[in-house]
């Protein structure tokens, strides 16, 4: 297994929703350091790939949310380590604003390079709220959005596809669409952190077939399989790489700074093998659990941790989780 990239991240900022779909299972506890902390780690961090690994691909980024009270000093120093933040934010969770201080906070995130602003929408107006936890989001990212594109920002949409909103996508493209939102992209939620309460919902073979043949367009069938598709022609790809993620927490940072670079990267490489031998191939998973009539749509990386938690459960095993976003891991690709 190659690494090739290294994230660093440092969840020190709250984010002002409790989405039921949440990666980073926000619950109103900051896991992370001091930010200014985590700016000294990502620079010497970055400063040593860029001088023994220039071919890695190296990214620095905080959350739950991009609600931070130095924004635009973080995007400055985003674009110093050539960050993808410098560029592009994801924007749920941004706390309430009036339209002018949605129009100066958005020309100054412009001013100092952002140019693409991604937003997450669950589906109509009183599901998606409740779905966020929070009243008025839906209107609220409309009129975010609204203001992004006047101010001449790409705006992107993903909207989390399953059997419970499935009726209201044809009516959600069209508000999508009235708001002049052109990048649009239906998909099926991860099984990870909060993404793992809304298994019993996975949007499946039957769900596709309610939808329209726009909304058909935006699902990509070369992505998601059905796990009936997935067990019966096994056309798995094989990984070959990984991404190591060093999430800077109180328990860790003093350890991290003490260490070297290449000390650390050996620490998560070890959690990740560690992690991965203890499983089966994909291939044998699958005989294992594979279900030959199974309607639900996987990704390739969705269905192996599937059937990895299924494997972990029945077999009562206590392991490290370098799949929990939260926390130190990898992800292989």
């Amino acid at each position: 297994m190659k690494t090739t990239a290294i994230y660093i991240q440092n969840l020190c900022v709250p984010c002002n929703c409790h989405c039921r779909y949440c990666l980073l299972s926000w619950s109103n506890q900051l896991l992370g350091i001091d930010y200014d902390r985590s700016e000294r780690f990502a620079k010497r961090f970055y400063e040593w790939i860029q001088e023994k690994k220039p071919e890695w691909t190296f990214n620095f980024y905080f959350g739950y949310s991009m609600e931070h009270p130095r924004l635009l000093d973080a995007i400055d120093f985003f674009r110093s380590i050539h960050s993808v933040n410098a560029h592009f934010l994801q924007f749920d969770g941004m706390k309430f604003r009036n339209a002018e201080e949605i129009y100066q906070l958005l020309s100054s995130i412009k001013e100092h390079g952002v140019e693409h602003l991604n937003f997450t929408i669950y589906g109509t107006k009183e599901y998606h709220d409740q779905f966020a936890a929070r009243k008025g989001d839906f209107d609220y990212m409309l009129c975010v959005i609204d203001e992004a594109i006047k101010s001449e920002l790409e705006v992107s949409v993903g909207v989390p596809i399953t059997q419970e909103n499935v009726g209201q996508i044809d009516e959600l493209l069209k508000i999508l669409k009235k708001h002049q939102i052109e990048k649009i992209r239906l998909f099926v939620p991860h099984e990870e952190g909060r993404g793992a309460s809304l298994n019993s919902v996975r949007f499946r073979e039957k769900d596709y077939q309610l939808l329209s043949e726009e909304a058909k367009a935006l699902f990509s069938l070369k992505s998601y399989k059905t796990e009936r598709e997935w067990v019966t022609y096994k056309t798995f790809a094989e990984t070959e790489n990984r991404a190591l993620i060093i999430s800077l927490t109180p328990d860790n940072i003093e350890m991290f700074e003490s260490m070297s670079c290449e000390e650390i990267i050996a620490y998560v490489e070890e959690l990740d093998e560690t992690y991965y031998s203890v499983f089966p191939s994909i291939e044998e998973l699958t005989e294992m659990y594979g279900d030959k009539e199974g309607e639900a749509f996987y990704q390739q990386r969705d269905l192996l941790h599937h059937y990895q938690q299924r494997y972990i459960k029945e077999h009562n095993l206590k392991i490290y989780d370098v799949t929990d976003e939260r926390q130190c891991g990898s992800r292989r690709y």
